[in-house]
Parts: C-alpha cells; sequence; structure tokens
C-alpha cells in the first residue's frame, strides 16, 4: 500500500495531515506501507522535509508524483472538484469532506471511481474515540479562543493584589458547552477568570460546575441533545428566550466565546446587534462557528471586526490552526488510528469491512457510487 500525503491548498490552512511521528508509526504496521510525502508538508506547523526523510517517508517535489501510484490519500480538506480527476481510480482519499454542503466532490469523486472517507461522519463511539478529529481539532479552539481573547483584551484575566490596589478577574462568558466550551471554561479558569456558561443541554451543567464555573440557567422548553451527542436545533421561540436570558450575561463580560455549530447547517445566530451595543467598551468577541456563518451578528469570517462601541469581534475561521504543530500532531494521530483500525495484516491494504459501524458511518463513496445512506439519494 502507498500513502500520499498532500499539501493543503486551502488559503490560511497550516495544519497537515501526517507528521514524522505518524509517518514512523505507519511504517511500524506490518508488512510495511509506503509512505510518500508532498515536499513542504509541514512547513507552515513546524516539520521541515528533512524530518520526514529520516522517519522513512519519500518526499516529492510535485503532487503528480505522489499520486500517480498512490492507494491511499490523506489530507486535511477536502480536495478541489477539478483536482479529483487525478487521483487513481481505485485509491481511497480520507479527508475533512463537508459533505452535506459539498455535493459536487461526492459526485465528482463517484465519477473517477476514488472512494472517499469523510472524517466529519467518524461516529462518536467509544471504539472511534482515536479517530475523533472533530473533537480533537475543537479542543484546541476552546484553548485557543480564550488565549487569543486575552491577548486582544487589554486586561489581565486574574484576580491580582498589587500595591497599587486590587485588580478584579476577567469575566469570561461561554456559550455552548461541548468539547470546544469545556475546554474553553477550563482555560479561562486556569488563567485566574470568573467564568459563566450556557447550553441548551441541561444535562452538561454538572460537567460546568466541576471546572468551578457558574451554569446560566434559561428555561427554553423541551431542548435536549441528538444520539451523536450534539445540541438539539432551537425553534425561533426559543433562539429568543435565549437571546433574552444571555444578554445581562454578555453585558457584563469582559470576554465572550460562542461555539454553537449545527453540523451540516448554518450557524444559528444566537448573540444580536442589540446584545453586542450592551457589551462594555474593550469586550472581545470569539466565534468558533464563523467558518459557517458565525453565531454573532456582525461577524467577518476571516478577519476581527471592531463596533462603534469598541467591541472586538474575531471570525477567524480555523482556530485550532492558530497552534497548527499541535493541531497537526492530533489530526494526524486520529488519521493514523482510522488506517491502524482497517489495515489488512495480511495484505497490507485498507480493508472495506462492510460490516463495521465505523466505516458504515464515514464511507461515502465506493467503487463509482455515493453509497452512504444520508447523501445517496440526495
Amino acid at each position: 500500500m502507498v500513502i500520499f500525503v498532500l499539501n493543503e491548498a486551502s488559503a490560511g490552512e497550516k495544519r497537515c495531515a501526517a507528521t514524522p511521528e505518524t509517518v514512523k508509526r505507519l511504517l511500524a504496521l506490518a508488512p510495511a506501507p509506503e509512505v510518500v510525502v508532498e515536499s513542504g508538508l509541514g512547513a507552515a506547523s513546524g516539520y521541515p522535509d528533512a524530518d520526514y526523510q529520516s522517519a522513512g517517508a519519500t518526499v516529492v517535489q510535485t503532487r503528480g508524483e505522489g499520486l500517480g501510484r498512490a492507494n491511499v490519500v490523506l489530507r486535511v480538506n477536502a480536495p478541489a472538484v477539478d483536482e479529483i480527476a487525478s487521483y487513481p481510480s481505485g485509491a481511497l482519499s480520507i479527508s475533512l469532506l463537508d459533505p452535506f454542503n459539498n455535493r459536487a466532490a461526492l459526485e465528482a469523486f463517484s465519477s473517477a471511481g476514488v472512494n472517499a472517507i469523510s472524517l466529519e461522519m467518524i461516529p462518536r463511539t467509544t471504539l472511534a474515540q482515536k479517530m475523533d478529529v472533530l473533537s480533537s481539532q475543537a479542543n484546541l479552539a476552546g484553548y485557543s479562543s480564550v488565549v487569543v481573547a486575552s491577548g486582544l483584551l487589554g486586561k489581565i484575566l486574574p484576580m491580582m493584589m498589587t500595591p497599587a490596589g486590587t485588580i478584579s478577574p476577567a469575566k469570561v462568558f461561554v456559550i455552548g458547552v461541548g468539547v470546544a466550551g469545556l475546554q474553553a471554561i477550563a482555560t479561562a479558569k486556569r488563567l485566574g477568570a470568573r467564568v459563566d456558561a450556557f447550553d441548551t443541554r441541561p444535562v452538561v451543567e454538572e460537567q460546568v460546575k466541576s471546572l468551578g464555573a457558574k451554569f446560566l440557567k434559561i428555561d427554553l422548553g423541551d431542548t435536549g441533545q441528538t444520539d451523536q451527542g450534539y445540541a438539539k436545533e432551537l425553534t425561533p421561540e426559543q433562539i429568543e428566550l435565549q437571546q433574552k436570558g444571555m444578554a445581562k450575561a454578555c453585558a457584563g463580560a469582559d470576554i465572550v466565546i460562542t461555539t454553537a455549530k449545527l453540523f451540516g447547517r448554518p450557524a444559528p445566530k444566537i448573540v444580536t446587534q442589540e446584545m453586542v451595543a450592551g457589551m462594555r467598551p474593550g469586550a472581545v468577541i470569539v466565534d468558533l462557528a464563523a467558518d459557517t456563518g458565525g453565531n454573532v451578528e456582525g461577524t467577518i469570517p476571516g478577519e476581527v471586526a471592531e463596533t462603534d462601541d469598541g467591541v472586538r469581534i474575531i471570525g477567524t475561521r480555523c482556530m485550532e490552526g492558530t497552534v497548527a504543530r499541535d493541531a497537526s500532531g492530533m489530526l494526524a494521530s486520529n488519521l493514523f488510528a482510522l488506517i491502524e483500525h482497517f489495515f489488512d495484516k495480511e495484505s497490507g491494504n485498507f480493508d472495506y469491512r462492510e460490516e463495521d459501524e465505523i466505516l458504515k458511518g464515514c464511507l461515502i463513496v465506493r467503487d463509482g457510487a455515493i453509497v452512504h445512506e444520508k447523501f445517496k439519494n440526495a
């Protein structure tokens, strides 16, 4: 089996799908695959070509050299539609695909006879935990959201007693207590801030309290979570109640972090212009859903917007990319775990085990057809 790892073409993407460490782990499989990486693969995340060569990978200067004989193609983001035709027929592409919003890519894979796995669709089960790219990246996004916001705040986060007087701790309000939200809470608490948090799922209240934060209770009626652990989409009436309940918390906060994403759909708008206008001058909002439309009215994806009242809204598209070295390391480990799970020790190839629940969840295209139940009849 030949595994080829591509450079990322997306503007501003610093992560990579393999590190020298995961190259070593791939080559330790028996029978060992050949690992080929495109030159410059890890340059933006601190991994020079020489490190890949020392780990045992073959470094090629052009994409065509690697694609021509690849059985498995690894990358972070979905390839451009016009690039898919250059993949070898029968090869397997593994990457983030955004399948609900990227039908053209699914059809291009099908037409080219290229099999495709969507990392977003890996089930959230105990067995698949090591492969869960979304969770590993969300953890880092939650951490980075606090660090980036504190750098713009102009105020320290912890309480500090000095001869000149006592500095009160900064107030952080986290909206959405999933993986990213929990890490944001933990990071803000470690840095000494006072933290409040809100989520539509009352079941997470104990998790919030266990981290030393206060859980904001807003009666929204019947809410809950999906079988994958995501918050269910709210009705317009529930969103209005949520906004009214959160307005006071936003007004008193130095930092607001929003994390509400709906997989496959635009992010819900939960922080209105009126709520932003009610915040104190110099406050900072981090919108971790900026890449799917944003939770905040006024978010500009990829930019830091500033209101007339001096509130800054951070719309970084890929917050985990601000810590690209660790983000690459975690993502590459997820990919290795996926390959290891399906590695056939007799043939040395990827084993398409049709009965495997993980593969049923994430294999989108197989043998020239869109096979996943959610997408084949779309």
